[in-house]
């Protein structure tokens, strides 16, 4: 009787384990995968990226995550790190505010010699960051500064516009063989993989930076871009960077751009080399302005 009602017990436990492996193989109502988004297409049947994007994040502070911090140059001070003396001013104006990362592991692989240089650029953030002086950007800075930009596609050409510093891209839809002569935009040259536009940008010169932060790269630099539109207004960023000099190997960033759907957004003047003049030039007037 024992030895039945024992079979009979394990036969049940046995049917329940099935059933639950079956309910948790079966998608919970509601929740079943949604196929994957495919975009608008332009006249030749390639995804539409046509429009104004822009990045919301932290990412042109500091690539990765960081915590809130009073200032983007440091010094020691009684109680813990002070605002350095030439940007004490800027009081909250000047503060770094925290953020998650964009870095994927959130580790930039540096050389040795390369992170003290990082260290050193941050030190001296206020004179050394090309962003101060109005440098243009760089690839991939350019896509998370805060300021749109504006992506112009069509079957013959694609062609990026930054509001930052008036900087712009001319994206190759051939190979035309090696730069000419390093910039700070680099070539970059483009080709499709179903939903997402690669570009494979080379020939930078060795001055501009990623992020405030200092992290920066030399002549040797490689980008690797993808952009893919998952949403209507959402496109998904990454870029693949290497450079043998600076890094021990490869390493990705990624995030979301942003549609601007603001009421006639546009593209405004933000030409700020003018600004700088000052800055840069001052100390050569014949008569200089008081510091």
């Amino acid at each position: 009787m024992r030895e039945g009602l024992n079979r009979v017990m394990l036969g049940m436990a046995a049917a329940s384990a099935v059933a639950l492996v079956a309910l948790t193989a079966l998608p919970v109502s509601g929740q079943a995968q949604a196929p994957a988004y495919r975009s608008p297409r332009t006249a030749d049947g390639k995804p539409n990226l046509n429009g104004i994007w822009q990045a919301n994040n932290e990412a042109n502070y500091d690539l990765q995550s960081h915590m809130a911090r009073p200032a983007m140059q440091l010094r020691a001070g009684p109680f813990g790190p002070l605002p350095a003396a030439n940007v004490l001013a800027l009081g909250a104006v000047g503060a770094v505010p925290p953020g998650p990362g964009v870095v994927e592991g959130d580790e930039i692989p540096y050389l040795p010699a390369a992170l003290a240089q990082k260290k050193k650029n941050q030190e001296n953030w206020a004179t050394s960051d090309p962003e101060v002086k109005c440098y243009l950007p760089g690839v991939p800075r350019a896509n998370y500064m805060p300021y749109p930009f504006q992506i112009f596609q069509s079957a013959s050409a694609i062609f990026m516009a930054y509001e930052y510093a008036g900087a712009v891209r001319n994206i190759y839809l051939k190979d035309p063989g090696p730069a000419p002569v390093d910039s700070w935009m680099g070539q970059s040259v483009a080709r499709w993989e179903g939903e997402t536009l690669i570009i494979d940008v080379k020939g930078f010169n060795d001055q501009s930076w990623f992020d405030r932060s200092g992290n920066f790269h030399s002549e040797a630099l490689h980008v690797v871009e993808r952009y893919t539109r998952i949403q209507p207004d959402v496109l998904n960023y990454e870029a693949t960077i290497e450079d043998p000099k600076t890094f021990s190997r490869p390493w990705k960033i990624s995030m979301p751009l942003y549609r601007r759907l603001d009421r006639g957004a546009q593209i405004m003047d933000f030409k700020c080399v003018e600004f700088v003049e000052e800055l840069m030039y001052g100390q050569y007037r014949k008569k200089p302005l008081s510091p």
